[in-house]
């Protein structure tokens, strides 16, 4: 009987063409996925990139706080984990290829964060929105385990409620604002790419995945 990864297969091989240099126009019919992968800016930042998805927004999910702030939620106080939701055209791209894509841009094997970024907050999760999706974020993440050879822990979840982080966190990678940082004044495209390579993400998922990795930056 063939393996959870060997079934896979034919997700592999089709993900790994849907990257793209932007998005094309949204269709008209579309789903949504909702991930947390550590630091939003980097999930969304990975999946614009991705042909058939139409839009990513960041935000806050799996918490009890109603319409939390980045700062409440930064706290670790208020039980949400930063995440992406995922609008895509199910005709360009399935759940499944998607959520191949999700698992091999994160540490599915950290319990306590992502990369440099620590705490509750920053954990990994699928939420699920109905029950087929379920099915295939517990396949998901059955395939990545048995491609890493270790448990993975990253949960599937049955979706809350999804709020929007405030707007100058959307689309936070392209943006030219120019934002404080430990470098000095830097526009926000500027400071996002330094924070990515200073907190070793593209690093460690390159040590987990080798070649699988979809979204690594040279």
């Amino acid at each position: 009987m063939p393996s959870v990864l060997a079934r896979l297969a034919a997700v592999a091989l089709v993900a790994a063409s849907a990257l793209v240099s932007a998005p094309p126009a949204a269709a008209q019919a579309t789903e949504r996925a909702i991930v947390a992968g550590g630091c939003f800016w980097c999930v969304e930042s990975d999946f614009r990139r991705v042909n058939g998805v139409t839009d990513v927004r960041v935000g806050f999910t799996g918490g009890t706080e109603s319409n939390p702030t980045y700062r409440q939620v930064t706290s670790g106080r208020t039980g949400h984990l930063e995440a992406a939701e995922i609008t895509f055209d199910p005709a360009q791209i399935s759940y499944d290829q998607i959520l191949h894509l999700f698992m091999r841009s994160i540490d599915p094997l950290d319990a306590g964060g992502q990369f440099c970024d620590r705490g509750q907050h920053y954990t990994t999760a699928i939420f699920a929105l109905d029950a087929a999706q379920a099915a295939s974020a517990q396949a998901a993440v059955d395939a990545a385990s048995e491609e890493l050879g270790q448990p993975v822990v990253t949960p599937v979840r049955e979706a809350m409620p999804f709020h929007e982080a405030e707007e100058h966190h959307q689309n936070y990678a392209n943006r030219t604002d120019l934002v404080m940082t430990r470098f000095g004044p830097r526009q926000m495209r500027n400071a996002y790419k330094l924070y990515r390579d200073s907190c070793g993400r593209d690093a460690r998922v390159r040590q987990l995945w080798g070649d699988d990795a979809p979204f690594l930056r040279d």
